[in-house]
């Protein structure tokens, strides 16, 4: 069976950090499912727009510039990957509602093993991941590749919030 996520009314919100402070903003699902057997998780795969990066903490000219520089090649390069795609490879429940979620993250055509909690309701799943840019060609400003960047460094790790409404 396929339970399919209604993109529009589902929400991921990204925060990145970098030595003075940090900055957030939101992306959209292009589209997603999950594969259900017995009503249990078995597997699932999501599309998330790359084109739709936005920042939610800044605005005029320094959101439209931050927007730009998130979009360009040194960071997503999204004129050459406007998607990237999750694809759940196993699954194991946890407790009542929580998963155990091992998937492949691809960004940029870098594909990686994630893990992360899923929590599951009737209509919604909720998560948080921790994703390594780094791993994913995404290097600008990055500490563990340029050495001297001093207060310009920006970590490599960025969080994502994600809920999922279901159709």
């Amino acid at each position: 069976m396929e339970k399919k996520v209604n993109a529009q009314a589902s929400n991921v919100a990204w925060k990145g950090k970098k030595v003075l402070g940090s900055h957030e903003g939101t992306i959209d699902l292009k589209d997603g499912k999950f594969q259900l057997e017995n009503d249990q998780i078995v597997g699932g795969e999501f599309v998330m727009d790359m084109t739709s990066i936005t920042v939610t903490d800044l605005k005029g000219d320094d959101k439209a510039g931050l927007e730009g520089h998130l979009n360009s090649d040194d960071f997503f390069g999204v004129d050459n990957y406007p998607t990237s795609k999750l694809v759940i490879t196993s699954v194991a429940k946890k407790d009542d509602g929580t998963y155990g979620v091992v998937g492949d993250l691809t960004i940029k055509d870098q594909t990686h093993p994630v893990t992360f909690d899923l929590d599951w309701s009737d209509n919604t799943a909720t998560t948080k991941l921790t994703i390594d840019r780094s791993k994913y060609n995404v290097r600008y400003n990055s500490g563990s590749f340029f050495s001297g960047l001093g207060d310009q460094t920006i970590y490599d790790n960025f969080d994502l919030n994600v809920e999922l409404k279901f159709q």
